[in-house]
């Protein structure tokens, strides 16, 4: 960076201050938590030398306190994936079941908002369709902050509602299901073909709530990409241009993801392995009635304080997951 001709290129200049800063936090975090550590040493050494014990409780305060910084640091390391640092890209929708699934998947919705609150991550919802009676039929919300794809990954998959009905007047109990899916926002270095001959663009009016401008002009974009199938739109930005960039930007996740499970189905078919991917497999049940239970079926772990994973403590649930795939990939 010291180099005179350093600046010559500003988005390769860019790219290295970026890793150069994410470098420099990685050493300060680490040796800021060293020196806690080292103190921490020392102040236990000399509650035990002066058999002091009103320096107990600073002492299990200040050990709980490393404790999570360094879960928090090891749960980092796990996510090394090239695209693990990336915004992500999170999309809602609703399963068979009308407005049941629908409330269902706002819900999901509130409860992933929440939780991206807590983490600092900023939670722009880009595009969202609302249910018929009561609910959201789908939505798309950008993640934005660093390894936002890495933690959101665990979570794609089907999840499962079991409760009693708020829309039965009989009152019995329902079984719900909507479809979380997670993509890696794409850097524009990375190279995706996209060929716009291919697309089909069309412009329409924002349906949800908004400004002035927002639901009196047909600012919304939808991209239909024509080969793939793939459906794409944005209509929470203020002007047509934001939408259709940030429509664009979002086609290019979902092309990428698609190469991906391309190339990962080919390995499979050569190694002679099959998975099904149905909506009835399910990696994460929700149950408010006749007991209360979150539990994933991929590793286990469960609670029976429903309302607070509701509210956004889905922790034990990623780094559950997380975990396994180190110990699977050490198993190997």
């Amino acid at each position: 960076m010291s180099d005179p001709g350093f600046w010559n290129d500003a988005e390769e200049a860019k790219r290295i201050s970026k890793r150069a800063t994410e470098l420099k936090d990685a050493v300060d975090t680490y040796s800021a938590l060293r020196n806690r550590i080292d103190e921490l040493e020392l102040l236990w050494q000399l509650a035990v030398d002066e058999e002091d014990r009103s320096l107990e409780a600073d002492i299990e305060a200040e050990y709980e306190q490393i404790a999570h910084l360094t879960e928090a640091k090891e749960i980092e390391l796990m996510l090394s994936g090239e695209y693990d640092a990336n915004n992500a890209i999170l999309t809602f929708h609703a399963g068979a079941g009308g407005t049941e699934a629908q409330d269902w998947t706002q819900m999901l919705l509130r409860m992933y908002t929440r939780w991206g609150e807590q983490h600092g991550f900023k939670m722009n919802l880009a595009d969202i369709l609302p249910g018929d009676e009561a609910g959201v039929k789908s939505a798309t919300v950008l993640v934005e902050g660093k390894n936002a794809f890495g933690l959101l990954r665990p979570e794609k998959g089907v999840h499962r509602l079991v409760r009693i009905s708020p829309f039965d007047s009989s009152a019995r109990r329902h079984t719900s299901f909507s479809a979380v899916d997670v993509m890696p926002e794409i850097e524009d270095d990375v190279n995706v073909d996209i060929n716009m001959d291919d697309v089909r663009v069309d412009y329409f009016r924002a349906s949800g709530a908004g400004g002035q401008h927002v639901n009196k002009t047909s600012s919304a974009v939808r991209m239909t990409h024509i080969p793939t199938g793939i459906v794409v739109q944005c209509q929470n930005e203020r002007s047509q241009v934001q939408n259709r960039e940030q429509a664009m930007r979002f086609l290019r996740a979902k092309l990428f993801e698609l190469e991906l499970e391309k190339r990962e189905q080919l390995k499979e078919n050569i190694g002679g392995q099959h998975s099904a991917i149905e909506w009835g497999s399910q990696i994460r049940s929700y149950v408010f009635h006749p007991y209360n239970l979150v539990k994933d079926h991929r590793t286990g772990v469960e609670t029976g304080n429903v309302q607070a994973v509701m509210d956004g403590e889905l922790d034990p649930f990623i780094e559950g997951f997380l975990k396994q795939q180190v110990n699977q990939k050490v198993g190997e």
